[in-house]
């Protein structure tokens, strides 16, 4: 990598903050507030959902207006769906890597700011017209009694590893929003595999992620949100600490412990395996129920009784810390990986097109 400093104006490239009047008519609008045993949830992508939907008009596919239409709404209440969870809408960068191959993140897991809305999901070209987007759909979508969802990436941002790009938090305080290897504090510490790690152990890191959640939900009127690798927001020293900071502001704050939270029981560092250890309140990805599911499909011989299990709530991961079966969110296949169809349809993964030689998926 070429460390030597470049002198350039960037001004024009500079990612730059903008103040929006946020002035939005929401009427009678109200969470649904469905119970968790009664949650059908619909991972779906903003932008991937109405892409290419013909009975759309062009101009409004893949964007938040489309996927709160009058056609998608009756899809998802035709599929008993009560809450559909975004992929990430934050607005998020593009790794350098892909783009010299003329990639892109598509999924979004690369966040820029924990505030905005993406503008490239709206119509609207602008800050303020995307955030009055958004808020259009989350009214129409509460209208037809659908909660919202969003999952959030609050683990890495996109400032990746130490050879950059500094984009925001790294040249304003780089040794506090960041883990720092010790002793070598020039690298990051990384339980994400994506170069970084968010510092939740600091109380003005902590801070940020809360001023986030509490905007997306006092603001914005979402109904709750699934953490990407939840695990890292655990890590107090090195392990993951289920009765950590983190964890203790949710559970006290009176807004963000009343929503729905998700999740994601993993990471990529040691020890980060983490299904049926979170705390009271917290449901989860139940990676088990997937491994399960498929093993049992595939044939597997000895599986027969863990699937008894998993389907009826996963009670040896759940009841020994107080919760209830629905602590469980089963899947069998989502964003990472095979599409169901795909599942049950190759031994071996096909993705030769994404110019990664074939790693992901």
């Amino acid at each position: 990598a070429d460390l030597s400093c470049d002198e350039r104006d960037n001004a024009a490239h500079a990612p730059l903050a903008a103040v929006v009047d946020e002035a939005f008519t929401w009427g009678n609008d109200h969470a649904p507030r469905i119970p968790w045993h009664e949650t059908i949830i619909y991972e779906t992508h903003v932008k991937g959902f109405t892409k290419l939907h013909s009975g759309l008009p062009q101009k409004t596919r893949g964007t938040y207006t489309a996927l709160a239409s009058e056609e998608c709404i009756r899809y998802l209440k035709d599929l008993g769906i009560t809450a559909v969870e975004l992929m990430p809408v934050h607005h998020h960068a593009y790794d350098h890597h892909l783009v010299e191959k003329g990639l892109t993140n598509y999924w979004g897991y690369n966040t820029l700011t924990f505030f905005a809305p993406d503008v490239r999901y709206s119509m609207a070209d602008t800050a303020a017209g995307s955030v009055r987007a958004f808020k259009s759909m989350i009214k129409n979508l509460h209208s037809a009694g659908l909660e919202v969802i969003l999952d959030v990436v609050y683990n890495h941002t996109a400032e990746g590893n130490h050879l950059g790009p500094t984009l925001s938090m790294r040249g304003v305080d780089n040794a506090t929003y960041y883990r720092l290897v010790n002793g070598e504090r020039r690298y990051y510490m990384d339980y994400t595999g994506c170069g970084n790690s968010l510092n939740v152990r600091h109380p003005r890191v902590l801070q940020l992620i809360m001023d986030s959640l509490r905007y997306w939900v006092l603001d914005m009127h979402v109904d709750g949100f699934r953490f990407d690798l939840a695990s890292t927001l655990a890590r107090e020293l090195h392990e993951v600490d289920k009765l950590g900071a983190f964890f203790d502001i949710i559970h006290q704050d009176p807004v963000i412990s009343q929503v729905k939270l998700i999740a994601e029981p993993w990471d990529l560092g040691e020890g980060g395996y983490q299904v049926g250890n979170f705390p009271v309140g917290w449901t989860e990805w139940n990676g088990k129920y997937r491994d399960a599911v498929r093993h049992f499909w595939k044939g597997d011989g000895g599986v027969v009784s863990e699937v008894a299990t998993r389907l009826a709530g996963s009670s040896d991961l759940y009841e020994r810390s107080g919760r209830r079966p629905y602590a469980s969110v089963n899947f069998v296949t989502s964003h990472d990986g095979f599409t169901l169809n795909d599942l049950v349809s190759y031994n071996q993964k096909h993705n030769e097109d994404n110019g990664g030689d074939n790693r992901a998926g």
